[in-house]
This record gives C-alpha cells, sequence and structure tokens, in this order.
C-alpha cells in the first residue's frame, strides 16, 4: 500500500496524525510498540530524518516514550 500525501504539510505531520490517530482511536493501547523509523520508511516512504521528527514530535506531546535498544512505545496516561 502507498500512502498519499497531501502537498500542503509536512509529511512527518502527516505521518504522525496517522499514529496519534491510532493512539486515539484505541487501535495502539498503552504499551504498544509503535512503528519503528524503519518500519515507517518501508510503509510510508519517507527519510530516516522524516521517521525522527515523527517520534520527536509525539514524545515531546507525551505520547510515546523511547527506550534506548528496545523501540518506542505508546505510553501510559
Amino acid at each position: 500500500m502507498t500512502y498519499e500525501f497531501a502537498d500542503d504539510e509536512p509529511r512527518w505531520k502527516q505521518v504522525a496524525d496517522v499514529i496519534r490517530g491510532q493512539i486515539a482511536r484505541g487501535e495502539l493501547k498503552p504499551g504498544d510498540r509503535v512503528p519503528s523509523v524503519l518500519q515507517m520508511q518501508a510503509e510510508y516512504g519517507i527519510s530516516t530524518s522524516t521517521g525522527q521528527k515523527v517520534h520527536r514530535a509525539l514524545r515531546a506531546e507525551g505520547l510515546i516514550r523511547t527506550q534506548s535498544g528496545m523501540g518506542s512505545y505508546v505510553a501510559r496516561r
């Protein structure tokens, strides 16, 4: 599946919105692993730096937490 990006918004924001929505709808629950940068690259066709921006934004919002060497997970509220 190829993701169709809107031209008027940065790709990292659009991917962050997708993951944010999955968390809001309960598709990703607290403690669930969120897609890694490599998984986002494969699924959305984005660059490493774009995937890192997605994780940074979601961490800044308190939606995910990252454990070094382990991955990123939905934060417990």
